[in-house]
């Protein structure tokens, strides 16, 4: 990895790791459906124009559109919405640490439905270790626990419901030959929309609003939702996916971190060794086994690049 992607990697990390502290403190004045459709309209009206000036390809056929539209549901209408529900009764570093096993989710997923044919030894290995770890942080055995709860349970469905989102784009959406920043507007366009029309029965608070949930809700959407998206696609562009994944392992540090200095919130000893074996769990899923290629007769094995 160059050491210049590292400040990116670092503030992407930021950014989207104190997006659950953002949503902590939006959900106080406003109602999760607000919060939700105010995140995906501010970030949708981010990317717009980048797609415009970069003079991107927007796809015109309607099938497309109607898979967008079902990635939209799943990577962002839903699991955004989940998150803010679930952020009225659970701490946004809890919410953090369940966001973690995503990627745990997306491989179980990818094996049930058959998109993945058959999982290696070191991503067996890695989703016992993994759903270890899950285990351990929701502690089923500790009736005090909050993460036990319908809140935590709602994180949960959100990490889930990204899973569903990242089999569905991999096999509908990925090789349709358009950028991964004109896909995440045209998805933060469509979640927005879908959400619009959940606004009219999703009632409403009092009018007084605070700055520091108004803020939290700007922050959100502008630097949470739209600008982190071109960072990571810049990153990914210059540096490719595998590096821009290692942001994965930085999120929950950066949500336990402010959650706790921010917000004053607890989290248990049970909570951190889970996330640390969950994150174990992720690197092993990750890993690649190298096979020399096979080489004519005479011939030495070419060199993996």
């Amino acid at each position: 990895m160059k050491q210049s992607v590292l400040p990116r990697l670092a503030l992407l990390a930021l950014i989207w790791g104190s997006s659950f502290l953002w949503i902590k403190l939006a959900d106080r004045d406003f109602p999760p459906v607000e919060v939700t459709f105010a995140r995906l309209a501010l970030g949708a009206a981010v990317l717009l124009p980048v797609v415009l000036v970069r003079r991107e390809e927007v796809p015109r056929s309607a099938p497309v559109w109607g898979q967008i539209v079902v990635a939209a549901l799943f990577a962002n209408a839903i699991p955004y919405l989940l998150f803010a529900v679930a952020e009225q009764s659970v701490g946004s570093s809890t919410a953090g640490i369940i966001n973690a096993t995503t990627p745990l989710w997306t491989v179980l997923l990818a094996l049930a439905v058959r998109h993945q044919k058959s999982v290696s030894g070191w991503q067996g290995a890695g989703l016992i270790v993994g759903f270890g770890g899950t285990l351990l942080i929701f502690s089923p055995w500790q009736s005090a626990t909050g993460v036990a709860s319908a809140g935590g349970l709602e994180c949960l469905a959100a990490s889930v419901s990204y899973a569903i989102s990242y089999v569905y784009m991999d096999k509908f959406l990925a090789r349709r030959g358009l950028s991964p920043i004109t896909l995440s507007a045209c998805q933060l366009l469509a979640a927005a929309l879908l959400l619009a029309l959940a606004l009219p029965v999703a009632g409403a608070r009092a009018p007084h609003v605070s700055a520091a949930s108004l803020a939290g809700l700007a922050i959100l959407g502008v630097l949470g939702t739209g600008i982190a998206y071109v960072l990571n696609y810049q990153i990914i562009a210059s540096e490719g996916a595998t590096v821009a994944s290692t942001v994965t392992y930085l999120l929950p540090v950066v949500a336990i971190v402010l959650g706790v200095v921010v917000l004053g919130e607890t989290v248990t000893a049970a909570a951190l060794a889970g996330i640390a074996l969950v994150l174990a769990g992720v690197a092993l899923t990750r890993r690649q086994v190298k096979r020399p290629l096979a080489s004519r007769p005479g011939e030495p094995a070419r060199r993996q690049r």
